[in-house]
């Protein structure tokens, strides 16, 4: 099979749209729930439901043979980091409005570009590392961390970053697997990585002892007990399952069909999927200032594609790692 094969802009973009389309779905979930049940619940009913879809996938892509891989080490670190993505930003989530939140996860494409040159070997020109600095400066107006006025924490606040960050480095290496692996073989690792966290989550703390005394809503989103969900919850934690099935199947699908730099900008209409959630759900409206950072942020990712487009490189190391299934 050739490297051509896995050229493919246009069912990447597809795939990150539809995934991109269920995370914000999944996060105006998340919310909803985190006032009446733990995060480590919330994740482990999300992930079950979804590794049932996921293994569907899996028998229209060669079955439990595509789970093997000679290069399980980078699979489990993909996973972790995308574990510690996740609780990051929902314990954020929690607390935080969900476009402010969302807004401080875009740095994620920006990171994606700049890891991407160490790890997959592309070349990012000068203006493209322009973009992404005028990007990182609409991350921190959206942050305001000069006002004194905000009911968030400030540590809070560099939570999203956080995440963004692992997400970044968990997406480049799904591309540097993605030549050897099935979309739905990596899903498969991920739902399987957040089950085991979990319940481990479950196993130690799951009776909410250690939220007890703690007064951040946080951190006890992340401890608070385990319990049986409400008649009125529960086709709401369905409906996690299922944006986690999606979400699975369609990044991994996303950024093994094309170039990192190419797909990473389209996450962006997450952005405006938040906001509208946040004001339609929560009554929650960004001001001024956060209008500007996320326009920077936006700004900054259409160039960085833009000029990805103009480039038109071949993707490098492609015919290389693809000998090596």
């Amino acid at each position: 099979m050739t490297s051509e094969k896995l050229n493919l802009p246009a069912k990447g973009i597809m795939f990150i749209l539809i995934g991109t389309a269920a995370i914000s779905v999944n996060d105006l979930l998340v919310k909803m729930l985190s006032e009446g049940y733990p995060l480590h619940q919330t994740i482990w009913v999300r992930s079950f439901v979804g590794l049932l879809f996921t293994l569907l996938f899996l028998k229209f892509e060669g079955g439990f043979a595509a789970l093997r891989t000679s290069t399980p080490g980078i699979h489990a670190l993909r996973g972790a980091l995308i574990v510690f993505a996740n609780m990051t930003f929902y314990a954020a989530v929690a607390v935080m409005p969900l476009g402010q939140a969302t807004a401080l996860f875009f740095v994620a494409p920006l990171f994606i570009t700049l890891l991407s040159i160490p790890i997959l070997g592309e070349k990012v020109g000068i203006l493209r590392l322009a973009a992404v600095l005028v990007g990182l400066i609409g991350v921190v107006i959206v942050q305001q961390p000069w006002s004194g006025e905000s009911s968030v924490p400030l540590f809070v606040l560099f939570l999203p970053v956080i995440a963004a960050f692992l997400y970044a480095f968990t997406q480049v290496l799904t591309r540097k697997l993605g030549v050897s692996s099935p979309a739905s073989a990596l899903a498969f690792y991920i739902q399987s990585t957040f089950l085991v966290v979990s319940t481990l989550f479950f196993l130690v703390a799951g009776d909410g002892r250690y939220a007890e005394g703690i007064d951040n809503d946080s951190v006890t989103f992340l401890l608070r007990a385990w319990r049986w969900p409400d008649t009125g919850d529960i086709p709401v934690f369905i409906g996690l399952g299922l944006c986690s099935g999606a979400i699975g199947y369609c990044l991994s699908a996303a950024y093994r069909s094309a170039n990192a730099a190419t797909i990473a900008p389209f996450e962006y209409i997450g952005l405006p999927l938040a906001i509208f959630w946040g004001w339609m759900i929560f009554g929650e409206w960004p001001d001024v200032a956060m209008w500007i950072g996320c326009t920077l942020i936006i700004a900054a990712g259409l160039f960085v594609f833009l000029r990805e487009q103009i480039k038109n490189r071949p993707l490098p190391g492609r015919r290389k790692l693809w000998g090596r299934r």
